[in-house]
């Protein structure tokens, strides 16, 4: 299918992008574009017009996303949220236009409600309202699920919508001001150990759980449904198991060789209690399972930091602000 297929990608120069522009090549597609944010401002309308118009895709993977941890939603809520609806709604609208062939969308788990039934099954999307310091960036890309719908039963656009777990590995975001919380913990202990400190403070309690996806995985989960999935149902994808913070982090203490001790800073938002896909929906779609288990994944992502990482102030992250588009 994608050896003759042109596929552009948002964000694909991106953390996920990049794991997913790799797939795609292994699977044969030799047309694959990546528009980049200082050349396509893609909250605007005319930049995906004339995008469209210099790449004639016949299948769009939308990935291009403005997104953080904790610290960044609460710094920026109201970016966050006009970043990924503008983008999101607009090259919607333009993909109908053109009559574009599929478009994969990515949603987010920041979307489901707070305190939504564990496992999370993706007819609870709708049952609440999402964690407090989520909201902004959870509703703005579950307004996505919502014109895909009707535009499918309006204008018969094939869009798809994904909704990954938090994901992790190679070429994640280890800025500190703005990463989630697996490369936060695996930068400050490999820099504590640098620096002969003991001691690092963590945010929040310890106590909330969270199941991780090994970025790889999620790759192939998105390629194997832009293969295979035409339906108008969101789709989870993740490995459906949780950890807690707190175990969390000392598993990444014993795999980075951290021997201090964690000081639980609970002045700071824990985010939302627990966090656990339902993956049944995604095996029966198209085959999905999550292959890499979690101390593998954290030793090839602690591997790729120790690797990329120059001295021990050096931030090693992907773009940062706003707008990280890839």
């Amino acid at each position: 299918m994608f050896a003759q297929k042109r596929i552009l990608v948002t964000g694909g120069a991106g953390f996920l992008g990049s794991h997913v522009v790799e797939k795609l090549r292994g699977r044969g597609c030799q047309a694959i574009f990546v528009p980049r944010q200082r050349d396509f401002d893609l909250r605007k309308r005319a930049n995906i017009e004339r995008l469209f118009r210099e790449i004639p895709a016949q299948i769009v993977i939308h990935l291009a996303a403005s997104v953080g941890g904790i610290g960044a939603n609460q710094a920026n809520p109201g970016a966050y949220f006009y970043d990924n609806a503008m983008m999101g709604i607009e090259l919607i609208d333009v993909a109908r236009l053109i009559g574009l062939e599929k478009l994969v969308l990515v949603g987010t788990i920041c979307a489901y409600p707070k305190y939504c039934p564990v496992p999370f099954r993706e007819e609870s999307l709708w049952n609440g309202y999402p964690e407090e310091t989520n909201a902004p960036y959870g509703l703005a890309k579950k307004m996505l699920l919502v014109q895909a719908h009707a535009y499918r039963q309006q204008y018969g656009l094939n869009a798809i919508y994904l909704l990954p777990v938090n994901l992790y590995g190679p070429r994640d975001n280890f800025d500190l001001q703005t990463s989630h919380v697996i490369p936060a913990i695996i930068r400050k202990c490999v820099e504590a150990i640098e620096r002969g400190n003991h001691e690092v403070e963590l945010w929040g309690s310890g106590d909330p759980t969270r199941e991780f996806l090994y970025v790889k995985d999620a790759a192939e989960a998105i390629v194997q449904a832009t293969e295979t999935y035409n339906g108008p149902e969101p789709i989870n994808i993740g490995c459906g198991q949780e950890i807690s913070i707190r175990d969390l982090a000392h598993l990444i203490a014993r795999l980075t060789g951290f021997g201090g001790r964690f000081v639980w800073n609970t002045s700071r938002p824990d985010g939302q209690p627990r966090r656990r896909l339902d993956v049944e929906r995604a095996y029966r779609a198209f085959g999905f399972r999550a292959t890499t288990d979690l101390e593998t994944g954290l030793r090839e992502t602690i591997g790729w930091f120790k690797g990329h990482s120059r001295g021990q102030s050096e931030v090693v992250s992907m773009p940062a602000g706003p707008n990280r588009q890839g």
